[in-house]
């Protein structure tokens, strides 16, 4: 490709500051290094954590930065040592690495990797310390590492999961992130059983994909909980059988489900993003063998419970990309879908281009989901 081995001139949502709208620019995206690789973005979509960092975080340490971390795109070109992926590849980058050789990639039990530690350790960053971006003569921050709202990006191999070539991006970007995590939150963390009884806290995209994940797992009751009863028919779709709005009640909503069970769920699944609701979601489940698991992203307080909540048997987990191994599990997922076992089509709304980035915060705080597509340049 004549691109190869230059530098790339390309449109890029930027945000400058926290809690501005973003600003489409004209950004310089440089080759890729050893073991990297540069990818055209086709479609991505936007994710409450983008969102979160942009106007809740909001730390000076974050910005400048491209948001987006679910997308999925073509390689364009390749790095010296890169030799599982090639020019034309069909792929999604992924915030969480798999190198495949370090003590997490090689633990069952896991799907963290050492090497995102580089960024994790920044939280308030929220991006590694090095950046291919740079616009009018400044570095700017790749978000988690990806940076999906860039026509194109440059991404470490061990973060980039190679797909079906068939699979159509414009669906299959949505398994970067948020449905990955929900169903995997359900299936792999919370490992909902047969015949059980399950609570999601939050339907949103990430609520919705925990939902179909507790359906998939055989799960023979899934209460969903929001404050938007509008969400309840689309959620219906997933496979979620009663509805809970906690502006209906004059009671804490853990004494409602408990009521609603007799003893409690058996799992919960809080995908929101907010303690008061974490902590609802572990008071929800039945003593003894309960299980509540922690989908929803937040780090602006901490958490308070009664040690007793514990102490009776419940058990309290997190999840991050829903225990999935990135660059193993994301093919497999995109096989799924293309066997149609899966639903994506199902979840988005609309359909939207990159200029109209700061039209979809609007969008997705009325709706479940929303994907715009990125065009390119030539």
């Amino acid at each position: 490709m004549a691109t190869a081995g230059k530098v790339i001139k390309c449109k890029a949502a930027v945000a400058w500051e926290p809690n501005k709208p973003l600003v489409i620019e004209e950004i310089e995206v440089a080759p890729p290094e050893a073991n990297e690789i540069r990818i055209k973005i086709v479609a991505t979509a936007l994710c409450h954590t983008d969102l979160y960092h942009l106007l809740e975080s909001m730390q000076p340490q974050g910005f400048p930065t491209v948001l987006g971390h679910e997308g999925a795109g073509i390689v364009e070109s390749v790095g010296p040592g890169v030799s599982e992926y090639q020019q034309g590849d069909k792929v999604i980058p992924l915030f969480i690495s798999q190198c495949r050789q370090c003590h997490f990639c090689k633990s069952p039990r896991s799907n963290q990797c050492s090497s995102i530690f580089s960024w994790i350790s920044r939280h308030d960053a929220m991006a590694p310390p090095t950046s291919r971006f740079t616009c009018k003569g400044k570095e700017l921050l790749q978000f988690v590492g990806t940076s999906t709202f860039s026509e194109y990006t440059v991404v470490n191999e061990m973060a980039v999961a190679k797909i079906d070539p068939m699979a159509p991006l414009d669906k299959v970007c949505l398994l970067g992130c948020g449905i990955c995590t929900g169903y995997g939150a359900a299936v792999n963390t919370a490992k909902v059983e047969p015949g059980s009884t399950c609570a999601v806290f939050g339907l949103g995209a990430v609520g919705m994909a925990a939902v179909m994940g507790c359906k998939a797992a055989g799960a023979k009751r899934i209460i969903g909980i929001d404050i938007n009863p509008e969400k309840f028919e689309k959620a219906k779709v997933f496979g979620a059988t009663d509805f809970v709005n906690p502006k209906d009640h004059d009671k804490p909503i853990s004494q409602v489900l408990i009521e609603m069970t007799k003893w409690g769920v058996d799992f919960s699944l809080e995908c929101v993003g907010n303690v008061s609701v974490m902590r609802s979601a572990l008071e929800s489940c039945v003593q003894g063998y309960g299980v509540s698991v922690i989908v929803g992203w937040t780090d602006l307080r901490d958490i308070a419970i009664r040690p007793n909540q514990l102490i009776s048997g419940r058990t309290w987990k997190g999840s991050t990309f829903g225990g999935f191994k990135g660059r193993d599990a994301v093919p497999q997922m995109v096989k799924v879908y293309m066997d149609k076992k899966l639903m994506l089509d199902e979840f988005i709304t609309h359909h939207m281009t990159l200029d109209q980035i700061n039209d979809v915060k609007t969008i997705f705080t009325t709706t479940q989901y929303g994907v715009f597509y990125v065009p390119h340049t030539s």
